[in-house]
């Protein structure tokens, strides 16, 4: 496994196991299967409702010793609808809980709009709060961090206007971005803004979601290929001898990208994992960049809150 330096001085593995649409017995046993693989890193949410399972399982690797706590890298998330300074603490307590842990590695703001909840959980139930405060956020963030609650603290979903408000007034700086990051959303000025800032960015839905945009119904606005049929990418999988989702992931860790895929067949999972024994070569970046799609690429734009795209901080552009 290779890692990434953190600024605060944490190493976060450039590989880790993520879990959104991930629930019950199915992630049990694929978690299980993961930490058996090797995975050390541990991508969750509150709004992922699946962090009572991932609980159970840390705590039976460690408690065996299997595994040590420090070993492990684990992420969760501040959701949409508990986003505000006041509600902050509580809900990484009941995450840590949740989680059996003292403290998470790694906390992300998970979307820079609040919501507030509905009488159903149903995202399209939620309503907007408008008053949501970036600053008063983080305040409280950073002090999740001074009482020993998170070793490191980012954000997610959030664009470079709102990054940068941010980073002109914090105290602790935002240690990871957290962003969709494909091949056919590639976001390079992005990404190169939070290089120069020391953030580390992570990609999710790096293999396309196709699970996930089933179960949301979310596809894109533009009429592309499947990643893992892509041309480019079945030719140089097998110039390498390796399966496109290896390719795919290669891609964006070659760019000094952490990846979260998620799986739950144990043969994908360990070839997901063993991305390091081979480099894609000049050519091979350049005809994989040349398939980003830029905006009209992106999966994942948050419309499943009912009109969060009139929410004045939402982070993407409107007009796709």
């Amino acid at each position: 496994m290779k890692y990434l330096k953190l600024s605060s001085g944490g190493n976060m593995p450039m590989v880790g196991y993520g879990t959104w649409q991930a629930v019950d017995n199915v992630l049990e046993s694929a978690l299980n299967e993961a930490l058996t693989c090797g995975y050390r890193h541990i991508d969750t949410a509150t709004a992922y409702e699946n962090e009572h399972v991932i609980g159970k399982v840390l705590n039976e690797w460690i408690t065996s010793g299997k595994v040590t706590r420090e070993e492990l890298f684990i992420v969760t998330k501040l959701p949409p609808f508990k986003n505000r300074p006041e509600d902050l603490e509580e809900c990484l307590k009941k995450s840590l809980n949740d989680l059996q842990l003292d403290y998470i590695d790694m906390y992300l703001v998970h979307t820079p709009f609040s919501v507030f909840m509905g009488e159903t959980p149903a995202y399209s139930d939620m309503k907007i709060d408008t008053s949501t405060d970036h600053l008063a956020i983080w305040e409280m963030m950073e002090k999740q961090v001074t009482d020993g609650r998170a070793k490191a603290i980012g954000l997610s979903n959030f664009n470079i206007r709102q990054i940068q408000r941010v980073l002109d007034n914090c105290k602790i700086k935002p240690d990871n971005l957290q962003i969709e990051n494909h091949l056919y959303l590639q976001q390079p000025e992005l990404v190169e803004y939070c290089k120069s800032n020391d953030i580390v960015v992570t990609a999710y839905s790096c293999l396309g979601a196709k699970g996930g945009r089933e179960v949301m119904g979310l596809n894109w606005t533009k009429d592309l290929p499947e990643m893992m049929e892509n041309d480019v990418v079945l030719s140089i999988a097998k110039k390498h001898s390796k399966t496109p989702a290896q390719v795919l992931l290669r891609f964006i860790v070659q760019k000094g990208i952490v990846v979260i895929p998620k799986s739950t067949n144990p043969q994908r999972l360990a070839l997901n994992i063993e991305i390091f024994d081979f480099e894609l070569d000049e050519q091979d970046m350049e005809a994989m960049i040349g398939q980003d799609a830029g905006e009209g690429g992106r999966i994942i734009r948050l419309l499943f809150f009912n009109g969060i795209a009139d929410h004045p901080e939402y982070p993407f552009e409107k007009n796709v």
